[in-house]
């Protein structure tokens, strides 16, 4: 699947293209503004004129901040059919900041406003581990191919290339043998020689991969499974270390794989995948449970109140995903795709587009008190930026190319695999495509050109519509694929099941045993106390009391409303005695409870949440 027919998308109407309209109209004119207001175009301008002040911020990363936004901006800033525009300011952001860089570069094409800094003691690429430097320049050429590809701009890629063919001649097949304590550039690499041919980019690509675990990177602070370095990539026993760089290095492998063909690199993916989904991954499609060394823990160590799941990762998890489905074709990773997309990623946004979650729980207790991203004071939940802003510029750019996340063309096939009102062109065949999905099952798709000759649609049916059914009959779980002489006007009609489904967890699972958790379609459900007469700790579900759940309308939403049972008061001992004669889990009340999507929850007042709920016993 990794190579295949010119495809264009264009959103236009539903929740993608909702969500995109308010990345347009909020998040970066707001992003804009936080990024002026924290100095990141000030340490561009202070390498010219230090006068203007000191290095602001604390990382050494922060030039990244501004390549994700860009990125982002070279999607939005002419966008066909916008109805609201461009962005406010944005195109004269994104002038003034490939001008700074522009000015900026150094002779030899290196590029760090951290390192560059006349006041800053440490040396260019002396900290390869925490230096960030060739993450840096991932970053950079992923905005630099962005806006080469849909700008035809190519200042940025000019920049970029300078910085890569730096890297290149000095850590190549003939330069020192390293690799960076952040993956990123392995994916942007290869993006470079797609978009350029040079092979040079594949092969630097390949030999980041390839000296991972070699002895190339001075550990410190955190041992070599931190960084993915601890043992060869092909032989990790499990992804592990820090959850960011564990999902950023798998999609670059994947990257290198697609283009080189090497089977040992996909053999490692696909174990390194199924393992995660099987034992790491949250129900949410989250990844990371430790706040210590925002890490991936051990099998089965998924927490709940505790889950770091970090929105950076949410995003790196779905590129892996990807990536995995271009490489095999098997739509089982877009079902894990899906799941984070409408779940881990969507929740690090709030409603209005302007504040931001960096760690995502499934559980809020109601005295918690840290804050999201470690920061101190200020708001409980979401904030409108971090010290370390990681999350919300990602966020930006991964919502201006949602489009580029909906279907796939190779081998006279049209692969759909993300369900929205769109458009989709794959060379002479144009379908339009018409859904309220996620909040209904029912997508039609409507064939607007055809060519004389035969072709197939490809219809993706995730993994929890086991009764689905395509012009009234039914199709199995994966691709449904449709081949014949399509005309003008031809329509296919796909109905995916959305009733409510109670979800358990597996035994091993000891955070959630015994629990329950709501989904419905692709969309996990939670419990707010707003929504709640009763402490949603007291709260018990039955599967059937989730079986019997209504979906309502609520604004541009659905929300679930069902009955759960009360327990009694809770012993006042923390680890009490028990006896055969007790039965915990029954109720002793029922009260009427509203179930809310995940990627909603935290946009009221600070109170408790779950995601899972403790089962009642069924007689």
């Amino acid at each position: 699947m990794s190579h295949g027919t010119d495809l264009s998308v264009e959103l236009t109407g539903g929740l993608l293209h909702n969500w995109q309209q308010r990345n347009r109209r909020a998040t970066i004119p707001h992003a804009i503004t936080e990024l002026r207001k924290a100095g990141n175009l000030e340490n561009l301008r202070r390498l010219a004129d230090p006068s203007i002040g000191p290095y602001r911020g604390r990382y050494p990363f922060l030039d990244t901040d501004l390549y994700k936004t860009l990125e982002g901006l070279a999607y939005e800033v002419d966008r066909d059919g916008a109805v609201d525009g461009a962005p406010a300011g944005a195109r004269e952001f994104f002038d003034e900041v490939v001008d700074l860089l522009g000015q900026a570069q150094a002779e030899d094409g290196y590029l760090n406003s951290y390192f560059q800094d006349p006041d800053q003691p440490k040396q260019p690429w002396s900290d390869l581990g925490w230096g960030h430097e060739l993450y840096n320049l991932g970053h950079l050429i992923q905005a630099a191919v962005a806006a080469h590809r849909r700008l035809s701009d190519g200042r940025l890629l000019t920049i970029a290339r300078r910085f890569a063919d730096l890297v290149v001649r000095k850590y190549g097949e003939d330069g020192e043998e390293v690799v960076d304590g952040h993956p990123e550039v392995e994916m942007a690499l290869v993006e470079l020689y797609r978009e350029t041919g040079n092979e040079d980019y594949l092969t630097q690509a390949r030999l980041f991969v390839d000296r991972r675990g070699q002895g190339k990177l001075k550990h410190t602070i955190f041992p070599g499974e931190y960084f993915q370095d601890h043992v060869p990539f092909r032989e990790l026993p499990s992804v592990t270390g820090h959850a960011v760089r564990m999902a950023y290095l798998a999609a670059g492998a994947a990257d290198v794989h697609l283009e080189t063909g090497d089977p040992t690199l996909l053999a490692a993916l696909e174990r390194l995948w199924d393992d995660m989904v099987a034992t790491k991954l949250y129900l949410t499609g989250g990844l990371g449970s430790r706040h210590s060394d925002e890490a991936i823990g051990d099998r089965y160590e998924l927490p709940s109140e505790r889950a770091y799941a970090e929105t950076c990762a949410a995003i790196a998890t779905m590129q892996w995903a990807w990536r995995m489905f271009r490489a095999t074709g098997k739509a089982s990773y877009l079902d894990v795709y899906e799941t984070v997309l409408y779940n881990a990623y969507a929740v690090g946004l709030s409603a209005d587009g302007t504040a931001f979650f960096y760690d995502n729980p499934l559980q809020r207790r109601p005295d918690h008190e840290q804050r999201s991203g470690a920061e101190d004071g200020g708001e409980l939940l979401r904030r409108s930026w971090f010290g370390c802003p990681c999350c919300p510029p990602n966020i930006i750019r991964w919502m201006s190319e949602l489009q580029d996340h909906v279907a796939v063309a190779r081998d006279n096939i049209l692969y759909v695999g993300t369900y929205a009102d769109a458009r989709i062109t794959a060379g002479d065949l144009s379908v339009k495509v018409t859904t309220d999905y996620p909040w209904d099952g029912e997508v039609t798709l409507t064939v607007e050109d055809a060519p004389a000759e035969e072709r197939a649609i490809a219809l993706r049916i995730p993994g929890w519509a086991s009764d689905a059914q395509l012009d009234g009959q039914s199709v199995a779980v994966g691709w449904a694929v449709t081949t014949r002489n399509f005309k003008r006007g031809d329509v296919l009609r796909l109905t995916l099941p959305m009733a409510p489904r109670a979800h358990g967890s597996h035994p091993y699972l000891d955070a959630t045993r015994g629990a329950i958790a709501v989904a419905r379609g692709p969309l996990i459900y939670c419990v707010e106390q707003q929504d709640a007469t009763a402490p949603v700790d007291d709260l018990l579900l039955t599967p059937t009391a989730v079986t019997k759940a209504i979906a309502r309308r609520q604004d541009d939403h659905l929300v679930l409303e069902l009955t759960a049972g009360v327990a009694p008061a809770p012993p006042r001992e923390l680890y009490p005695v028990i006896t055969d004669q007790q039965t915990p889990g029954s109720a002793i009340d029922e009260v009427p409870v509203t179930f809310v999507p995940y990627f909603l929850w935290g946009n009221r007042q600070a109170l408790a949440m779950r995601v899972w709920l403790r089962t009642e016993r069924e007689d």
